[in-house]
């Protein structure tokens, strides 16, 4: 079994792997639908817009539940990354690899939610506020808290790539033992090929996938908003 993706070609020294190629994919079927979405708009939405509008306002009702209305702002990239991870962690219903099996993937985006978190924090705070809160309400907790910040992409990005890759091995493992069991009959047998897989394959390419996504968008949503000045002390 191939635990790693697959290397599709080379461009020099820098191999593309079907996580870049399936990332890219994605990332050109959002576009195509948002231009889609928003080419003809109309007062009464139907189609593409209807189904855009649909997904805007609930990113942003979910931004707004999350973060208040005042980090309404960030609503554009939560959207982005939700629907990205969450159609990039789906992949296996198409028999594909899904990208965030790839630590390629999971990390830089968590250390992406890292950055945003404590560049937001150092604004909204001001560098000796940021350090007076990492500081608070004890002196002696900074090290320890500095050693939470340096762990939260880590368990961020691992979190995510470790429950998909581990649904990539099951359904791999049970695929593999139900072809070997029906090989072993003489014949290929629908109960063991469709019916007995079909739960998992609901869990671990449909249920886990939208799970994992939404965890990874509310945890750097949280720590953003945690980060910053509370609403009432700004002014």
């Amino acid at each position: 079994m191939q635990l790693g993706p697959r290397i599709i070609f080379k461009i020099g020294n820098v191999d593309i792997t079907e996580t870049v190629i399936f990332g890219l994919i994605i990332s050109l079927l959002l576009i195509v639908f948002a231009i889609l979405a928003t080419r003809k708009m109309e007062k009464v939405p139907k189609g593409f817009q209807a189904a855009g509008e649909l997904v805007v306002s609930t990113i942003y009702n979910m931004v707004e539940d999350t973060m208040g209305k005042r980090n309404l702002n960030f609503a554009p990239y939560i959207g982005t990354l939700v629907l990205w991870l969450g159609l990039g962690s789906s992949l296996g219903l198409l028999d594909l690899r899904p990208v965030t099996a790839d630590l390629n993937t999971t990390m830089p985006l968590a250390i992406i939610s890292f950055i945003m978190v404590h560049y937001n924090s150092i604004r909204s705070r001001g560098l000796k506020g940021y350090l007076k809160e990492k500081a608070s309400p004890y002196a002696f907790v900074f090290p320890m808290t500095v050693l939470d910040d340096l762990f939260f992409p880590i368990t961020l990005g691992m979190r995510i790539f470790g429950n998909i890759l581990a649904g990539v091995i099951v359904m791999t493992l049970l695929y593999g033992g139900l072809e070997s069991l029906s090989a072993a009959l003489g014949s290929a047998v629908p109960f063991f090929q469709i019916f007995i897989p079909l739960p998992l394959n609901f869990f671990f390419d449909m249920f886990e996938p939208v799970l994992q996504a939404y965890i990874f968008v509310m945890l750097t949503m949280v720590f953003t908003s945690n980060g910053m000045k509370p609403e009432e002390e700004e002014g």
